[in-house]
């Protein structure tokens, strides 16, 4: 889910450099899909002194992010050539990907008459969805989407790169504890969430007694946790979700928060396993507070699967 460019000399300033320079009180852009975590790296980029210009997608993104943008602007899910000049006009040639597209709406009937595309989109998603030529692989597809707006020379980079204290550090989380059985489940589906990563199907396993339950596809993780419980009757199972081997950091990063722990909770997992450096956690405190009084566990694992 790349070096971060200044908006005037795009080679002086590096992406840390920009981070920590306030006073520079550059442009930076969001452009946003579902969830909180636009609104969190909006609120980290205000904070750093940059001046955010924020994309909503229409039927995703927060009203709320309008307040913590300087200026702001609804954009529709086939309208990319649209939302590349909107930035144009305002001198936004660095930029951010934040929140999360359902992907299930391009499976929709009569999605290209829903969604009216304007001809960038065309152009660009013409090789998916109407020749054939390439497939439609979440990376595929987004990446599509940072090609599109390079045409402006509007330039994605990772929104980790201004909030990096947002990726989950290595070790457990939470009081309890995995037990024996509980660890060779992490080690057994970290094993499996590498595979379906590396062939870019999902980032979620689950799995209970070494049997994988439900693997992510195009429905997400709360998705695919719910339809582990259905399976499940037993409950105590364990999810685990890692970074893809290829994983680019501009965008689909892992991403948990406390909605995802409800959604085990209620489901009847006990273990969450996720990867130390490649997932972002939001709200921490709260993860945590919510995962301890609810008795679920939560380990953040190095690239082997151990913590």
């Amino acid at each position: 889910m790349a070096t971060l460019q200044s908006t005037i000399r795009p080679a002086r300033l590096s992406t840390a450099q920009q981070a920590s320079a306030p006073a520079q009180n550059l442009r930076v852009g969001v452009l946003a899909g579902w969830g909180r975590y636009p609104l969190i790296v909006a609120e980290k980029l205000r904070a750093a002194g940059f001046r955010v210009y924020g994309q909503g997608i229409k039927d995703h993104a927060d009203p709320e992010l309008a307040k913590l943008c300087d200026e702001f602007h609804w954009v529709g899910l086939g309208k990319f050539g649209s939302a590349a000049r909107w930035f144009c006009e305002h001198d936004v040639r660095q930029a951010t990907m934040a929140g999360k597209v359902h992907k299930v709406v391009l499976f929709q009937p009569a999605v290209w008459l829903r969604h009216l595309p304007d001809w960038r989109t065309i152009r660009c998603f013409w090789p998916h969805f109407v020749s054939a030529r390439k497939d439609k692989k979440d990376d595929t597809l987004l990446s599509a989407v940072i090609e599109a707006f390079a045409m402006d020379g509007i330039h994605f980079a990772p929104a980790t790169d201004f909030a990096p204290e947002l990726l989950v550090r290595r070790g457990l989380l939470t009081t309890g504890r995995p037990t024996a059985a509980q660890l060779k489940d992490i080690a057994f589906g970290w094993q499996m969430a590498k595979e379906m990563g590396r062939l870019d199907v999902g980032q979620s396993v689950v799995v209970k007694g070494q049997a994988v339950l439900a693997v992510e596809a195009i429905e997400g993780t709360d998705e695919c946790i719910c339809r582990a419980g259905k399976l499940c009757r037993a409950r105590e199972f364990t999810v685990v979700k890692v970074a893809k081997p290829q994983q680019d950091m501009r965008f689909d990063v892992p991403t948990i928060g406390v909605g995802t722990l409800r959604t085990m909770a209620e489901a009847g997992a006990r273990v969450l396993a996720i990867e130390a450096g490649k997932t972002i956690v939001l709200d921490e405190p709260e993860v945590v507070k919510f995962a301890n009084r609810h008795g679920l566990i939560v380990v953040a694992c190095d690239e082997s699967g151990h913590f």
